[in-house]
């Protein structure tokens, strides 16, 4: 293993004390993760917040095996140590990363197919923000939704994280995004963003609003992450050969659903979840974003819309502000 000099022994992490609300996050000292074979440590300087770190502290959503126990699922940083085989990389390079947990740390050890270089001219606050989201995005909306240049997408939650991420990567290829949200302020950001239609799912039904924006017609693809009574209206709202891509279920798990619509219109209906998937498929993602996006976010056709920055001992504070609903992009936490 190659390593940087005087390496501490331990550092500081956020972890789960038990599960439960914000304030179980606690810090506390840990050793320090051990790079093996074709793995990097990383000296973490900011770490990303996403829903699936809520759903870990709260007990329903535990870390695949072999991951940390550590909530934290994309960071920014510096290689502090090289395991063997990981040979794109040298110590000292500045890479963000997905990880498969740990990231709410000083340190944190990930596949090294699964870090990419910091896009030119981003801090490593803003890297931070960029790969739980992109991969998501990326492989949902691009790869399972198969959206393509001229078609209509319509993404519920359009203020979250993998909302105003997947306005801009769609609009930025040439297709037309429609999105929900919760209040006037968060569609207009939508609008800012790209969205051609904002709708404010409590004073609106997104059904009808499609239908009218696309003359009939319906979308093309939509990106859900409410399912529960969304999945049949979703169905309502698709265009003929549509495509419905699920990615959580915060309106639920259950839906009753009218399958005669999904066969009329010939629709797809899929779903998938990134963290369980192998180092072998994260990897051929972050090529593709490598090769795709990247230099998007070097030219700032796309950027993460950054929400608050907490220091990593708050995280529960970051915590309290995402189960808020009132953040609008991404909540980083500063670790340097």
């Amino acid at each position: 293993m190659t390593r940087t000099e005087n390496l501490p022994e331990t550092m500081t992490a956020v972890a789960i004390s038990e599960p439960g609300g914000p304030a179980v996050l606690k810090p506390e000292r840990r050793a320090l993760p051990q790079p093996g074979p074709g793995e990097i440590l990383i000296r973490v300087r900011a770490a990303g917040v996403n829903r699936p770190d809520i759903a870990q502290r709260s007990g329903s959503y535990p870390p695949p095996p072999g991951a940390s126990d550590l909530p934290g699922l994309e960071v920014a940083g510096e290689v502090a140590a090289l395991g063997d085989g990981a040979a794109r990389w040298r110590v000292g390079d500045q890479v963000c990363a997905l990880t498969p947990g740990g990231g709410y740390a000083e340190y944190v050890k990930v596949h090294a197919s699964h870090a990419l270089p910091v896009p030119s001219g981003f801090t490593l606050t803003e890297a931070a923000a960029v790969p739980e989201t992109y991969f998501t995005v990326w492989h949902n909306v691009f790869e399972r939704g198969g959206l393509q240049s001229g078609e209509t997408l319509l993404v519920h939650g359009g203020t979250s994280g993998i909302g105003t991420t997947a306005i801009q990567l769609a609009t930025a290829r040439g297709s037309q995004v429609i999105v929900t949200a919760g209040s006037a302020e968060k569609c207009e950001s939508c609008v800012k963003l790209g969205a051609m239609r904002a709708i404010n799912y409590r004073e609106e039904d997104f059904v009808k609003v499609v239908r009218e924006v696309t003359d009939g017609k319906g979308v093309n693809v939509i990106l859900d992450m409410v399912g529960g009574d969304y999945v049949d209206r979703n169905y309502m709202a698709a265009a003929e050969e549509g495509r419905i891509v699920q990615i959580a279920v915060q309106g639920g798990m259950t839906a009753t659903a009218n399958f005669a619509r999904l066969m009329a219109k010939r629709l797809v209906h899929t779903g998938s979840t990134l963290r369980p998937r192998s180092d072998e498929f994260k990897g051929r993602i972050a090529q593709a974003l490598e090769a795709e996006v990247w230099p998007l976010l070097a030219s700032r056709r796309v950027a993460p819309v950054m929400d608050m920055i907490f220091p990593l001992r708050e995280a529960w504070r970051a915590h309290e502000r995402l189960e808020s609903g009132e953040a609008i992009g991404k909540i980083v936490l500063d670790v340097a």
